[in-house]
């Protein structure tokens, strides 16, 4: 082999290993975003759980009547599932609002205060709040346990914690998907607890609040995100510069 050949095969693995290293497109940000926009289902999807919680409430303020309100409720869930199979769609966010709804009814039924379908979603708000905040406090926030095994060595999930402007960009998407809980158990557990105490009729208020907080706190959330994710771009991969070098070198030209 020449050494004009040798010189040749060494620029070609250097090139090689910068195109595996260097990432051109494709940064955390966008696959966060792609991310929140799955878990959230999309327009469709955030209507799609208002709707039961919407018919259940509607129904019994104007009914009182607390199976008839449910089963309405359900029914409605169930109506957008069938639409979702005729329209060959995925029917994941309907379910999930079904199954959110059958809660309710159980909670509902068995205490037969309608206010208490409420406390299902306050305290998983209270639980979800709690559980995110301590995935910051202990440095494993998790925005970053989500886009994990999509950046970094994909052999070793916890390589991206290596990065501190990861962990430090998961840190503040992980706070704003607090904020929403925050603020929905803070308005909405004095609502039932007012009820349930027979303090005053707070039922209507409790159904209007989680209907209004609700897919509008996650879009406000949401944009928080996209605010936070459009002031800097940081890579899925960070350049390896030291160890591919920047420019191939002629070794006829040293």
């Amino acid at each position: 082999m020449t050494e004009q050949q040798r010189a040749s095969g060494e620029t070609d693995r250097v090139d090689d290993r910068e195109r595996s290293t260097v990432v051109t497109e494709g940064t955390v940000e966008a696959l966060v975003r792609a991310k929140l926009a799955e878990a959230l289902g999309g327009k469709r999807g955030m209507v799609e759980a208002a709707i039961p919680t919407l018919a259940f409430t509607i129904s019994y303020i104007v009914l009182s009547e607390l199976k008839l309100s449910i089963m309405l409720g359900v029914g409605a869930a169930l109506l957008l599932g069938v639409v979702r199979l005729l329209q060959r769609s995925s029917v994941q966010y309907v379910v999930t609002s079904l199954f959110g709804i059958g809660i309710a009814a159980l909670f509902a039924m068995r205490s037969g205060n309608a206010s208490d379908a409420f406390l299902p979603g306050i305290i998983y708000n209270a639980v979800y709040a709690v559980v995110l905040s301590l995935s910051v406090l202990v440095r494993w926030p998790a925005i970053g346990l989500m886009i994990g095994p999509f950046i970094g060595n994909k052999e070793d999930f916890t390589s991206w914690r290596a990065n501190p402007a990861v962990v430090k960009l998961a840190s503040r998407l992980t706070w704003l998907l607090v904020l929403p809980c925050v603020i929905r158990v803070l308005v909405q557990y004095p609502l039932w607890l007012a009820d349930s105490n027979g303090w005053f009729d707070a039922f209507a208020l409790l159904g209007l609040s989680k209907v209004a907080m609700g897919w509008p706190l996650q879009v406000a959330a949401f944009a928080g995100m996209v605010w936070v994710l459009a002031r800097g771009r940081t890579p899925l991969a960070e350049e390896k510069r030291e160890e591919t070098g920047t420019v191939a070198r002629d070794p006829e030209t040293d």
